[in-house]
């Protein structure tokens, strides 16, 4: 396929996938912890700005420490998360809300050691009661449990899109090896036939028509060469390389063949496996041109139809031409071949044989250069 430099939107997909989730991560932090500061300020601390015995300063600070405390293990859990994900599904679960409840009691214990330090000078067990250490509790590992729950959506995700877009990779690479191999399956089939039409015309002391043959033949190679990196190419692009095609094979046949295009315009871009009419153009020469002592003409045919690319190759056959093989040949397997693996299966190749003409017809989904 077709190469582009590579920018930030270009990254591997695991790359891009990690700084994406780490920026999601810190907004979250971020955003989260300080909207837990303002809840807790608005639900817990400014409803007591009448008592008399309050202590702003020492309440905010402790909230702060709070705040700051449960950002750091928040941190550790994220880290923990990240070892873990990879898991079975079960496994990763358990271990993560285990240490999310583990986090939480340290949580809870840091709360209560600095709320005692700071509001009442005491260490933190000093007149604790397990109901008030259980009041606590519930509401830190609460904390812990909703910012897990989160990190382990986000980070899942990531996975599970991960893993999508390398299996998406493999199947390209896949897809992108079984055309190359299709493909290069008609280059000798071609080079056989036509080096034989070559060595023909020495044979017959046609030196001038051989060596024009040649050198029309290094052109379509040299064209051909210089598309080789895409296994993909437009259909005009395609209907070039037929044109260089037929070129060679006009020397061997003089007037006995010609030829007709009939392309749409809306056609013209259409994407299409490279080199997928030659081997087509080559068995209508070789069943029907090269049958018939008059010649006769190849036409083709192209146009969009409701999002559908039809395409069809016409020859023409006399009385003594010989009937066309029984099924596909070579050409015809190869291109049905190339078209279900482009295309997904959307396709038809059909082989139409009338009393004077016979005509390959194609027929995939409209794919286009935007």
């Amino acid at each position: 396929m077709s190469t582009a430099i590579q920018s930030v939107s270009d990254m591997p997909g695991d790359i891009q996938g990690f700084t994406t989730t780490q920026q999601q991560f810190w907004s979250l932090q971020i955003f989260g912890w300080v909207g837990y500061f303002i809840i807790v300020f608005l639900a817990i601390i400014r409803p007591q700005f009448d008592f008399a015995d309050f202590d702003l300063t020492g309440q905010l600070i402790h909230l702060c420490v709070e705040t700051l405390s449960g950002f750091a293990l928040s941190c550790v859990q994220w880290a923990f998360i990240r070892r873990v994900i990879h898991k079975p599904l079960n496994l990763a679960l358990v271990l993560s809300f285990v240490s999310a409840a583990a986090l939480g009691i340290v949580l809870n214990v840091i709360k209560l050691a600095s709320y005692k330090a700071i509001i009442y000078q005491q260490v933190w067990y000093e007149h604790l009661s397990m109901l008030e250490f259980g009041g606590w509790l519930l509401f830190s590992i609460a904390t812990l449990f909703v910012f897990t729950a989160i990190f382990f959506i986000m980070l899942y995700n990531n996975r599970l899109q991960t893993e999508h877009q390398m299996l998406l990779r493999t199947q390209t690479l896949a897809k992108e090896s079984q055309l190359q191999m299709l493909r290069y399956q008609l280059n000798p089939h071609f080079m056989f036939n036509t080096l034989n039409a070559i060595s023909t015309l020495i044979l017959k002391r046609e030196n001038d028509d051989a060596n024009e043959m040649l050198d029309k033949l290094c052109e379509f190679f040299r064209y051909s060469l210089e598309n080789t990196g895409s296994e993909t190419c437009t259909l005009s692009d395609d209907i070039k390389l037929v044109r260089l095609y037929l070129s060679i094979e006009e020397v061997r046949f003089s007037n006995r063949l010609n030829v007709d295009f009939d392309i749409s315009t809306s056609a013209q871009s259409a994407l299409l496996p490279n080199m997928l009419l030659q081997p087509i153009v080559e068995n209508a020469i070789k069943y029907g041109i090269e049958s018939c002592k008059k010649g006769g003409v190849i036409s083709i045919r192209a146009d969009v139809l409701s999002d559908t690319l039809v395409i069809s190759v016409i020859n023409t056959r006399h009385d003594n031409a010989v009937d066309l093989p029984k099924g596909f040949g070579i050409g015809l397997q190869n291109t049905r071949e190339r078209l279900d693996t482009f295309f997904g299966g959307r396709t038809s190749v059909e082989l139409l044989e009338h009393e004077e003409m016979a005509e390959v017809k194609l027929s995939m989904p409209f794919k286009h250069v935007r």
